[in-house]
């Protein structure tokens, strides 16, 4: 996380309370003394060989094109340049997974980009409604089925590739609900950010 800069420090467990102590005797809210008091708590992290930090350039390489179809290209060409494992891995995962779930993903990552947490909280919901009704896919019970319930993975996609999926069908999970009311969130009672 913080690598990622996810999170800015780092510390453990068994120090939560100090950390929790420390900031609450605070009487200011000066961004240098909050990160001096941190600072005093914090441990420094070293990731092992195995960590994902360590695939951070090949990520960036592979999962930087526009579509699915680019990205596992980009993949393929990895895994065979390298014999990396972990691209091994991910491919197989993207593989196994839904053909129109790795769009409507895709999309709502890239749209989330330049979006409030809100407008992507509201998109969320949107497309999980519209995964669980199955107006243009049974993939979510189909998936539920293989993994879950019978147990035999190998759900039968719909549509079952990714040359099949549509503009129109990843458009339909994005766009503003009809026949249900929005999200609603309370807004207005947030407490200002700092």
């Amino acid at each position: 996380m913080v690598a990622c800069h996810l999170a800015t420090h780092y510390s453990l467990n068994a120090r939560l309370a100090l950390i929790e102590e420390r900031l609450g005797r605070l009487s200011t809210d000066d961004p240098s003394v909050i990160e001096t008091s941190l600072s005093q708590y914090g441990d420094l992290v070293y990731p092992d060989k195995r960590s994902i930090i360590h695939k951070i350039e090949v990520i960036d390489k592979c999962f930087s094109h526009d579509t699915v179809e680019e990205i596992i290209h980009a993949l393929e060409t990895e895994a065979a340049d390298s014999f990396d494992e972990w691209c091994a891995m991910t491919l197989k995962k993207l593989r196994e997974a839904s053909p129109l779930s790795l769009k409507v993903t895709l999309r709502s990552i890239r749209e989330g980009r330049f979006e409030t947490l809100d407008q992507c909280l509201t998109r969320e919901y949107r497309i999980s409604l519209r995964g669980i009704s199955g107006e243009v896919s049974k993939d979510f019970c189909e998936g539920v089925r293989a993994w879950l319930v019978d147990k035999d993975f190998a759900p039968k996609w719909d549509p079952p590739s990714l040359e099949e999926v549509t503009k129109e069908m990843v458009d339909f999970y994005v766009s503003p609900l009809l026949s249900e009311p929005e999200l609603q969130l309370p807004t207005a009672s947030r407490e200002p950010s700092v």
